[in-house]
Order: C-alpha cells, then sequence, then structure tokens
C-alpha cells in the first residue's frame, strides 16, 4: 500500500506503548484506561479516549489484526485525504464505536435497574449489590434472572481496543476506492473493496443481533465496529460528494 506516513506510524507507537505499558501494568492499567461502563466506579472521563490504544492481553491476534489493517489501509487513506481529515476519521469513528456499543450496554443494564428503583430500591442499594456481586433471590421478584444477568454484565464491561476507529479507516476506504480489488490471505482472487467491506460489516451486524461471532472471539464488541463503520461512511461518503478537488482532499 505504499509507505507508511507520520501519522499511522505515530498511532501505531501509541498503540504498541499502551500495550507494553498494559503487560507491565497488569490490572491497574486497565482500571485506568480501559472504558468502563459509566455507572461503574471505575469509569474516569479520560478512558473515552485512551480505550482506543488498549488492547487485550490475552492474544496477541487483537492488537496485531488492528495495527496490521492500520497500517494496510490508513497511509493510502491519509496520503488521499489528508492528515487533518484522516485524524477527524479516525478518532470520530473511534467516538461513535464507543457510543453505539455503550448504547447496548445501556439497553442490558436498565430493564433490572428501572425494576429494583421502581420496587424502592434505592440507587446506591442497587449499586452496592452490583459491586459485591451478591444479592438476595428474593429480588428476582421484581425482574426475571435474565435481566439481572445482563445488568451485572454491563454494569461489568470494559472495552478496549481500536477495532472501532479501524472500521472507520477501513470502511471509509471502501467508499473512497469501492472497486479497488484487493486480496485477502490465503484466497488467491481478487475482490472488490466494496463487496470485502459489505461482508466485514454483515458479519459485526449478524454477531451484534445474535451475540455470536463467525470469526474471532466470542466477546467482541460487534456494536463498536458497526458504530466505526457507520461513521466512516457517513463521513467519507460526506466528503467525497461535496469536497472533492482536483482529485485531492483539502
Amino acid at each position: 500500500m505504499g509507505r507508511i506516513t507520520d501519522t499511522v506510524k505515530t498511532l501505531l507507537i501509541i498503540n504498541v506503548i499502551f500495550f507494553i505499558g498494559s503487560l507491565t501494568l497488569g490490572d491497574v492499567a486497565y482500571r485506568l484506561f480501559a472504558l468502563w461502563f459509566p455507572k461503574n466506579d471505575n469509569f474516569q472521563i479520560w478512558q473515552v479516549v485512551t480505550h482506543m490504544f488498549m488492547h487485550s492481553q490475552s492474544t496477541f491476534t487483537h492488537i496485531l489484526f488492528n495495527m496490521f489493517m492500520l497500517y494496510m489501509f490508513g497511509s493510502h487513506l491519509e496520503t488521499s485525504i489528508g492528515q487533518k481529515k484522516f485524524l477527524f476519521l479516525y478518532f470520530s469513528s473511534g467516538f461513535g464505536a464507543m457510543l453505539l456499543q455503550l448504547v447496548f450496554y445501556y439497553v442490558q443494564f436498565q430493564p433490572a435497574y428501572q425494576s429494583f428503583i421502581e420496587a424502592g430500591f434505592t440507587n446506591e442499594e442497587v449499586i452496592g449489590f452490583l459491586k459485591s456481586g451478591e444479592y438476595s433471590t428474593a429480588v428476582l421478584q421484581y425482574t426475571s434472572e435474565e435481566s439481572v444477568s445482563n445488568m451485572f454484565g454491563a454494569y461489568r464491561s470494559l472495552m478496549v481496543g481500536a477495532s472501532g476507529a479501524i472500521s472507520g479507516i477501513i470502511v471509509a476506504f471502501a467508499v473512497l476506492y469501492p472497486n479497488l480489488p484487493l486480496y485477502l490471505m490465503f484466497i488467491p482472487i481478487p475482490i472488490k473493496a466494496k463487496y470485502l467491506v459489505a461482508a466485514y460489516f454483515a458479519m459485526d451486524l449478524f454477531g451484534g443481533i445474535t451475540g455470536q461471532s463467525i470469526m474471532g472471539p466470542s466477546n467482541v464488541a460487534h456494536w463498536a465496529h458497526i458504530g466505526g463503520a457507520v461513521i466512516g461512511f457517513i463521513t467519507m461518503w460526506y466528503w467525497k460528494k461535496n469536497s472533492f478537488n482536483q482529485n485531492r482532499w483539502n
């Protein structure tokens, strides 16, 4: 895809530094820099940015795949649209990914939480048994066990990874170069970028709706991928439609 641009190189270095730091600091790094559910005591406002540079410790494939995609598509895209637009696209896709995933968590959290509040429990009482992980089975008279389980899962959720921002970059690349043939590893047949990205989006949509991953681990934040992809598509579609000037983005 050509030489690596300075911006992409900087993003790669920051991600690697955060990954090495998380290996060194362990749980402390995740408590401080991963994005926690906003009602969780671990939540801090800076996490809306720092979580984009954190990756899972359990497998190197998480950071390797994201950084490889950033390397493959990022430099070419930045060369085409310029540094400012590239950075805007990268971070806006990351924020869009975060927002959609948080909406999903709130949908999981709110039904049981609201049932307890309406039953007379205070916010502090509900958060108290969410912290402890213990509650009396008597509370199940107010809501279902599945709703309580979903609430616990949302409360304890945390987001890490550049996947949302990378999804936006990949989709934006496909919008800008829809008919560019791309090759997949182990598949010696060129596939147009628009078809490859459509398949990628469809797999995430399936995973988001069903909760089952076609490829990758089961804890993939599919809605974050979708959120980043949607922002990437809308942003690049708008720029392509309204800002094209002499084959260069300004």
